[in-house]
């Protein structure tokens, strides 16, 4: 058996997603994150001694996550998809109000809205969130904002590592409630973080979860660019989507005022996806299942030429429907309820990719890795539901890359990018 005996091993044994958390459990501010630009951001270890309280590994959700109590549920939720979806209550679909925040969010800016209604009128402090990078404008960095201004600032799908919940003491210190804005592996980060300091949990008024496929590395952004003839360091700001939907891979150069569109929405991710690290394609969450509200692409129709933004929303807890019934008797919201097969017919890969992980997990225990561990997920069930060649692609295809990337030794991260 193979220790994992700190977050370093974590992250070379492949487990890290890159939340973050970690920075914000240890109690001796010993660990930081480094973008390793092939892999993502990584925690490593600053010079000296560490104590052994392990509170960097009881607050990594690499390690893995489960849903309590068992099975996947809660009371009066969506019981079709319950096991493949995690809780659901209720299914939206539409737009954030104000033109301004559907125009620029990646789709409907229904995450934005929301936000800004809790700062209006529930009386949050604020949204930690995540923004573009003050010195390294093609890097992402997390943020505490407090006016809409800050937040639509903010606004488009962050293709690169992101890691908000090392600024949870933001959230700590807040005298007061506030909003959580990321991706799944953010929002375990989070939910692993409150279990382990009353003070956090106190303050985390709502978490509100995107949709997520997996996060590329830094070096996906880097080729992207320089496929496109582009230089990083000329970038002012990357937007990989947004202005419009589902909106180009647009970059502003310095010394410039308007945006330079390089590529559509499709031809970018299909050139990002291939960037994104393996501990992506073990995350069974593709839909922020512990958030309050998560928010998605409908990808259940053809999007015509210049249509507006809309949005799935995923009302997932009570608090969530309170929150969500409040902002459209606001105004906030503009949301019509669907059918739960919207869900489904929107986000099919997801669904495949969660049957295979019972297969990658299983294929990779066998070869003495160190894997996550799910509970809650009805990973054999949705792996029994998916067809023959994707069974064997996940039990072989796995073993293959085993091989071939060398996943039975632990990672050498090699090259950093600056901030």
């Amino acid at each position: 058996m193979i220790e994992i005996r700190n977050v370093a091993d974590v992250a070379r044994w492949n487990l890290c997603n890159g939340c973050g958390a970690c920075v914000y459990a240890c109690p001796q501010d010993r660990v930081e994150l480094v973008d390793f630009v092939a892999h993502g951001l990584r925690p490593v270890l600053k010079e000296g001694s560490c104590a052994s309280c392990s509170d960097c590994l009881s607050a990594c959700a690499g390690l893995g996550i489960s849903h309590a109590p068992e099975p996947v549920g809660v009371a009066g939720g969506i019981a079709s998809l319950a096991s493949s979806w995690g809780p659901v209550l209720e299914i939206w679909e539409g737009h954030a109000a104000d033109g301004a925040t559907r125009f620029d969010g990646s789709s409907g800016g229904l995450a934005t809205a929301i936000a800004r209604f809790c700062i209006d009128h529930q009386g949050m402090r604020g949204v930690l969130h995540i923004g573009t990078d003050d010195t390294t404008r093609y890097l992402n960095a997390s943020r505490f904002s407090r006016s809409p201004q800050e937040l639509l600032a903010a606004t488009g799908s962050k293709y690169s590592p992101a890691s908000p919940c090392d600024r949870l003491e933001a959230i700590e210190v807040a005298n007061g409630a506030c909003v959580f804005m990321g991706k799944p592996c953010d929002i375990h980060g989070l939910r692993k973080a409150q279990q382990l300091r009353p003070e956090l949990d106190a303050n985390v008024g709502v978490a509100i979860g995107i949709f997520c496929a997996g996060t590329p590395s830094t070096q996906g952004t880097l080729d992207l660019l320089h496929r496109h003839g582009l230089n990083e360091h000329a970038v002012q700001e990357v937007r990989y989507r947004g202005r419009g939907w589902p909106g180009k891979f647009s970059v502003r150069l310095r010394g410039e005022e308007g945006w330079r569109d390089i590529a559509t929405y499709a031809d970018a991710w299909g050139f990002l996806q291939k960037y994104r690290p393996y501990r992506c394609h073990l995350c069974p969450d593709g839909t922020s299942e512990f958030a309050d509200i998560s928010c998605g692409d409908p990808w259940y129709r053809e999007i015509q030429d210049g249509e507006e933004g809309s949005s799935l929303l995923l009302v997932r807890t009570e608090t969530g429907r309170r929150i969500v019934r409040a902002a459209i008797a606001a105004g906030y919201l503009v949301l019509q309820p669907v059918r739960p097969e919207v869900l489904q017919l929107s986000q099919k890969e997801l669904q495949f990719k969660r049957g295979a992980i019972w297969g990658r997990v299983l294929t990779m225990r066998m070869a003495g890795i160190p894997v996550p561990t799910f509970g809650g997920f009805s990973l054999f069930r949705n792996w029994l539901r998916i067809p023959f060649g994707h069974k064997m692609r996940s039990l072989v295809g796995t073993a293959r890359r085993i091989i071939s990337r060398k996943y039975f030794r632990p990672l050498e991260l090699g090259r950093t990018v600056k901030r």
